[in-house]
C-alpha cells in the first residue's frame, strides 16, 4: 500500500517547487520548532482522516502556509493600512501557494497523476494563531487517490 506515501510526496514536491515556500513539514504543528526564523515561509501538512471506498481513498489534508510578520522600524503614521509590516504580503504570497496546490489537484500535474480534488476548498486566514507573530492561511483539502488494494 503506497497511496499515503505517494500523496505526501506529491504534495511535498509541489510545495518545494514554489518560490514562496522554504520549508515543508508534516505532523503535529506544535512539534515543529516555530521559533526558528530560518525555516520560513513554511508549509505544513497533516492528514486528519481517510475515507476508504471501493475505488478511491479520500484523504482530508490539512494545509497551513505561513510566514513571520516583520514590522518596519520606521512606522508610517500617515498610512497604517500598508507599510508598517508585511502582513498583506504574507497573506498574498501564501494564498498563492495554496491556490497553486488546489489548481494542480483540479487540473494540473497532480490531477494527471490520479491525485485529485473534486470539491471547492475554503481557505481561512490567520494572524494570531501562534506565539511568534505568524500569519498565513489554512485549508482542509479532500484529495482522492485510486484505491490500489486488490481484492482478488
Amino acid at each position: 500500500m503506497v497511496e499515503f506515501y505517494n500523496l505526501l510526496d506529491t504534495i511535498k514536491d509541489r510545495l518545494r517547487l514554489n518560490p514562496n515556500v522554504f520549508t515543508v513539514t508534516y505532523g503535529d504543528i506544535f512539534k515543529v520548532d516555530l521559533d526558528k526564523t530560518t525555516i520560513f515561509p513554511l508549509s505544513h501538512l497533516n492528514i486528519s482522516n481517510v475515507t476508504i471506498s471501493e475505488r478511491v481513498m479520500s484523504f482530508n489534508l490539512q494545509l497551513l502556509c505561513l510566514d513571520v510578520v516583520d514590522y518596519n522600524k520606521d512606522s508610517n503614521i500617515d498610512d497604517e493600512f500598508y507599510g508598517n509590516n508585511n502582513l498583506q504580503d504574507i497573506l498574498n504570497t501564501q494564498l498563492g501557494v495554496i491556490n497553486d496546490i488546489v489548481m494542480q489537484l483540479k487540473r494540473g500535474d497532480m490531477f494527471s497523476n490520479n491525485v485529485v480534488n473534486v470539491s471547492d476548498v475554503a481557505v481561512n486566514p490567520f494572524m494570531d494563531r501562534f506565539e511568534n507573530e505568524l500569519a498565513g492561511w489554512g485549508a482542509d483539502i479532500v484529495i482522492e487517490v485510486p484505491n490500489g488494494i486488490s481484492i482478488c
